[in-house]
């Protein structure tokens, strides 16, 4: 159907009862090449890039609810490779410049914004390590600025900048960063994947994982019945452990929730993605008006997608630290996303030691910025037996081998219990 103008006029007449399916529903076959267990965006992407770039489009893509109502369509939207790390550099770049194309390539506009992300410092100390940082993603190829207290005051004039507590001394600018559109994300990879062949299946849960006599995972059991793979891949987001534990796997992972805030709509007031150096928070503003905060971890394990009080009062307070103008508005909603936390902060996307079995997880903070990368760097994995050089040191036994990946670029992290 043509998207004319006639054809939205009657739609709208209709109740928009009329339009066509953006991807098929299929059932499903009894045998795939590869099954990706979770349809959020790394599981389409990964099926879409093993279509795209492999070849392999006998794929199918296994979701428990519906496209779109996990992790993510319940993140903030950020995109940036502002990492300090050799093994994470190259990473994040090449996801950001997949980003750059990515509306072109899936013929599909997910409303990437590049109004860049202005990483805020309060002291001598992290102006130091902004100047580290920036240097390190230079030389990595990446795009990085340090700015002075002026300058940055000159991007967002509304910044309290001689707060005596965390005066804002100046900031490492990424002006390639910025946001997408979460929601239009995970439709573009679905019917990219659609497209090209892959099987998604909706409202299909996993609740098994067959392995034959010699140990190889073969297929899975799911409320759909039976289905038989050669290849299966896991990017179940939060919910890994819970999923892995069916292959006899115990991963080192646990897993928390992320919460996130939107304001009442206003009148333009920053244009850019600013964060908080002395706290975990950040912030943006949407096409709707609205303010979009990012929070903390709460400190317990949870699957829950909801969010709590306390985690609430520090959200705020940090933004009226930041930003005291903001004081005035009401928060609409706020909400949780369940998230892998790694014991050093960095993501699995590599073989596991059941043979026939793949893990993408343990995403931490990083997970839909990392989207188009991981899919890309996941499909070549499973289509090659092996890592591209972009995920080689995300492997899951790195922690036995002493390879460590400290995301936050500070030396090693406590072991997590």
């Amino acid at each position: 159907m043509k998207y004319s103008v006639f054809n939205l006029m009657r739609q709208a007449v209709a109740g928009h009862t009329g339009w066509p399916r953006a991807w098929r529903d299929p059932e499903p076959k009894d045998h795939y090449d590869v099954i990706i267990v979770g349809g959020g965006g790394h599981g389409l992407a990964t099926a879409y890039y093993l279509a795209k770039e492999h070849g392999i489009t006998n794929v199918a893509v296994l979701e428990r609810g519906w496209i779109g109502g996990g992790n993510v369509g319940r993140n903030t939207t950020i995109v940036r490779s502002n990492y300090l790390l050799p093994q994470e550099i190259p990473f994040y770049e090449w996801s950001l410049k997949l980003w750059e194309g990515l509306s072109q390539d899936l013929n599909f506009n997910v409303m990437f914004s590049q109004r860049g992300v202005l990483n805020l410092m309060h002291s001598d100390a992290e102006m130091d390590g902004a100047r580290r940082r920036g240097n390190a993603m230079i030389l990595h190829g990446a795009d990085a600025e340090l700015l002075e207290r002026d300058q940055a005051l000159e991007m967002v004039p509304t910044l309290d900048a001689d707060n005596s507590r965390y005066p804002v001394y100046g900031g490492l600018l990424q002006r390639r960063a910025g946001n997408a559109r979460h929601d239009a994300v995970a439709w573009g990879f679905a019917r990219g994947a659609d497209t090209r062949g892959v099987d998604i299946l909706q409202n299909c849960e996993v609740t098994g994982i067959t392995r034959d006599g010699s140990g190889r995972a073969v297929g899975v059991e799911t409320s759909r019945g039976p289905i038989r793979a050669a290849k299966i891949g896991l990017a179940v987001a939060g919910h890994t452990s819970h999923v892995a534990q069916m292959a006899g796997l115990r991963l080192p992972i646990e897993s928390h929730k992320l919460q996130a805030f939107v304001t009442e709509g206003i009148k333009p007031l920053v244009d850019t993605v600013v964060t908080f150096g002395h706290g975990h928070f950040y912030m943006s503003q949407s096409d709707k008006g609205g303010l979009v905060f990012g929070a903390n971890l709460d400190g317990y394990n949870s699957y829950a997608q909801r969010g709590n009080l306390p985690t609430v009062e520090a959200t705020v307070e940090a933004a009226m630290h930041l930003m005291p103008c903001l004081g005035r508005l009401r928060l609409l909603r706020h909400w949780a996303g369940v998230m892998d936390m790694s014991m050093d902060g960095s993501p699995f996307i590599c073989r596991t030691p059941v043979e026939g079995l793949y893990l993408n997880a343990g995403w931490c903070y990083g997970g839909f910025k990392a989207t188009p990368a991981s899919g890309w760097c996941f499909a070549h994995t499973i289509a090659k037996d092996e890592p591209h050089i972009y995920n080689a040191a995300y492997t899951l036994d790195r922690f036995a081998r002493g390879y460590a990946v400290d995301t936050r670029g500070a030396g090693p992290q406590p072991n997590l219990h």
